[in-house]
Formats: structure tokens, C-alpha cells, sequence
């Protein structure tokens, strides 16, 4: 099966890392592509971020509390 990296997106122009805040699925769990997969707050502002694509969870490199740069790799999901 194929893997597809979840990286941290860019959301505003000055952003340069975010803090995770929540992931809404854990490793093991289908994800499907649009919904809320996790919770990122940068420059005081928090976003959902959906799911890029269909598949399970299978890798969180991220935890709750980490501060990531952006398109840092954070999960990966197998479609």
C-alpha cells in the first residue's frame, strides 16, 4: 500500500512552525479525506487541518504540546 506524508501546511505568510494542539483521530484509525485530522495553533490563531487524502494512520511524528517548522513531517497515512 501506498504512504502519503501529512506535513505541517503554511497558513499565513509569516508562519514559520506551528504547535500542535490536538489530533482528532490516533494511530490505527481510518481517516477520510477533508475531515478535521488535527489542531495546530500558530501566531495565536488556531486552525483545523483536514486530511489530504483517505486512508489509516498509521505514524503520529508529532505529539500534542510539540512546536513543528512548517512542512515538517507529522503523520503519515496509508491510502
Amino acid at each position: 500500500m501506498a504512504r502519503m506524508k501529512i506535513l505541517l501546511p503554511q497558513f499565513g505568510m509569516g508562519m514559520q512552525d506551528g504547535e500542535i494542539t490536538r489530533w482528532f483521530r490516533q494511530v490505527g484509525e481510518r481517516v477520510e479525506a477533508g475531515e478535521p485530522l488535527l489542531e495546530v495553533e500558530a501566531a495565536k490563531t488556531t486552525v483545523e487541518i483536514p486530511s489530504p487524502g483517505s486512508g489509516t494512520l498509521v505514524e503520529i511524528l508529532a505529539e500534542e504540546g510539540a512546536t513543528v517548522d512548517v512542512r515538517a513531517h507529522i503523520a503519515t497515512i496509508e491510502v
